[in-house]
């Protein structure tokens, strides 16, 4: 299988795209990325070599480059976007550019490619909003609440529609929240992890009672694997692991990992419309796809600190951008 994936030197996409070569010797992948803030070469250095890799700096906007790649390939997934949530507080037209526009062109290209070809967008459990009791299912309405969101719940219904309009083999994933690996220093567990190692203060929205759930990213990798192989064409499908947790209880996990004090907690003024909790209910894809997480919160946890303390080469030139200063918010807001 030949497979063209968009925004493969992001977090989640080099997780994808290491695993999948690691895991099948019959797999080719081609990765596009435009090499945005997001973005990190270093995240897939050690494959630069390999035959079955091949790595083109482009935008998925970019329909003539995407047409040319997508008649490669047998399959597209779809990482590519914006993805902080504080920066789409700060220019929503952009993650609308990056991530709805994005989409489409996509789309656009796989139809006019006359192929069948089956494509995967990966989607985020931020489209539903947040659920105060219970889990969100596949079938619920989506009400996101951050532009971030609203851009990647527009995306997916694009994809639906042209999964029904245009018979395109479109299938839906939306995640719970990633850690792990490579993750991008302004996200939240690297952001602790990173800051607590340096002896500086943790910055915690409102009063860290915010609940996320939270999927070690091979987790998220091998669901996707199975989604991508086995998943029914027009389907979505929610990937959550049960591990839900305030943000609070979360630092203070990761602060007691590292032996640091929990006097490094701050607590800041808490981001405009901040979702109370997020979770997911993922029965549809443990029932029909036998999948189900493998790795627990405890020992994911503590393989992602050591992780990031073993690997300062690869943190510390982006740390003084996008960890040691305010949220990107209220610079511009």
């Amino acid at each position: 299988m030949k497979i063209l994936v968009s925004g493969g030197l992001g977090f989640i996409g080099s997780n994808f795209i290491r695993y999948m070569l690691n895991n099948y010797k019959d797999v080719s992948i081609i990765n596009v990325d435009n090499l945005s803030y997001g973005s990190n070469p270093n995240n897939l250095r050690d494959l630069e070599k390999d035959k079955r890799y091949e790595f083109f700096n482009g935008d998925i906007t970019d329909r003539n480059l995407m047409y040319k790649l997508i008649k490669k390939v047998d399959a597209v997934v779809n990482f590519a976007a914006q993805s902080h949530v504080d920066r789409s507080i700060a220019n929503p037209i952009d993650f609308f550019k990056s991530n709805t526009e994005g989409t489409i062109s996509i789309l656009e290209c796989i139809r006019n490619s006359k192929k069948n070809i089956r494509y995967l967008q990966i989607g985020t459990d931020e489209s539903y909003g947040d659920i105060i009791k219970g889990s969100f299912k596949e079938e619920d309405r989506l009400k996101p609440s951050s532009p971030y969101a609203a851009s990647k719940a527009a995306a997916d219904l694009f994809c639906q529609a042209y999964n029904r309009t245009y018979g395109l083999d479109v299938v839906i994933t939306r995640c719970t929240n990633n850690f792990g690996p490579y993750q991008f220093p302004e996200k939240l567990i690297p952001k602790v992890i990173i800051r607590a190692s340096l002896g500086m203060k943790v910055p915690i929205y409102g009063s860290g009672k915010n609940v996320r759930d939270w999927i070690y990213v091979l987790d998220h990798c091998e669901a996707l694997d199975n989604v991508l192989r086995k998943g029914k064409s027009g389907e979505i499908y929610n990937i959550s692991s049960g591990n839900e947790l305030d943000n609070l209880t979360l630092a203070k996990k990761i602060l007691e990992l590292m032996k640091k004090d929990e006097s490094l907690i701050e607590f800041v003024e808490d981001r405009p419309g901040h979702d109370v909790r997020y979770s997911l209910d993922s029965s549809k894809i443990r029932r029909e796809l036998s999948w189900k997480p493998r790795y627990s919160l405890e020992d994911s946890l503590k393989k992602t600190v050591e992780w990031y303390l073993r690997n300062e080469w690869w943190w510390k030139p982006l740390a003084k951008e996008n960890v040691l200063h305010p949220t990107p918010w209220k610079l511009r807001w």
